[in-house]
């Protein structure tokens, strides 16, 4: 699982990366809101901490961002006991949960799991991408025109869908797609991919999927000649 905790006092970021690594958590860490924003536009995450007092770019400010640009993660704020407003306006701007400092570590990992679990548990019927759209019912992709994916594929594509933009390592979409598989490697990614490239080359998608064997792959838009 992979967090980005966003904390600019750099002790309790420390801390609270620590303690997150311990419990088998893959951990970014940002020290202002510029920098959280940045690595969110970039990477794929199952869960957010968010701060809501940063500097360069304030929490709430980079939680409307990602929202606007349909990043859905699921966003955890860090406030303070005065900040009553900020938690209100930040359930309304699309957060999903917050946690009062000072707080117990065990009620931070509580809400953490929690979080986690409600992203991989949210499934919109239809996924949108460009000219790409994607239906969990008919697991059908089209664009110009249709075609229908096997399960593994439709879960590939709807992760790469959901990251548009993003790099994703080949271990994050073997945790994500294959984590009941404990045989699946490397070149079961590799050649899902290759599935996938086909079948967006055979509807006459814009989009195309980016990514050597073994390493990071991104569902972008062809750039325009």
């Amino acid at each position: 699982m992979k967090l980005l905790l966003a904390e600019d006092t750099r002790d309790l970021n420390h801390a609270l990366v620590t303690v997150l690594t311990m419990q088998n958590y893959d951990v970014d860490a940002a020290y202002d809101g510029e920098e959280a924003l940045s690595l969110i536009r970039r990477n794929g995450y199952d869960g957010i901490i968010l701060d809501i007092m940063m500097p360069k770019k304030a929490g709430l400010e980079v939680l409307r961002e990602m929202r606007a640009q349909n990043i859905t993660t699921p966003v955890l704020l860090l406030t303070a006991k005065s900040e009553v407003d900020d938690r209100v306006q930040g359930l309304d701007d699309g957060a999903d949960d917050y946690l009062t400092k000072p707080f117990a570590m065990k009620e931070l990992l509580a809400r953490v799991r929690s979080l986690v679990r409600r992203g991989r548990e949210y499934h919109a019927k239809e996924l949108h991408c460009g000219d790409l759209t994607l239906n969990a019912e008919s697991l059908e992709l089209t664009a110009e025109n249709t075609v229908r994916l096997s399960m593994k594929e439709f879960e590939l594509m709807q992760l790469l869908v959901q990251n548009e933009g993003k790099e994703l390592s080949t271990s994050y979409l073997l945790e994500h797609v294959w984590s009941d598989e404990p045989d699946a490697g490397n070149d079961t990614v590799w050649l899902y991919i290759n599935f996938l490239k086909g079948k967006l080359g055979s509807i006459a998608s814009s989009a195309i999927i980016t990514g050597e064997a073994g390493g990071a792959f991104c569902l972008r838009q062809k750039e325009q000649k």
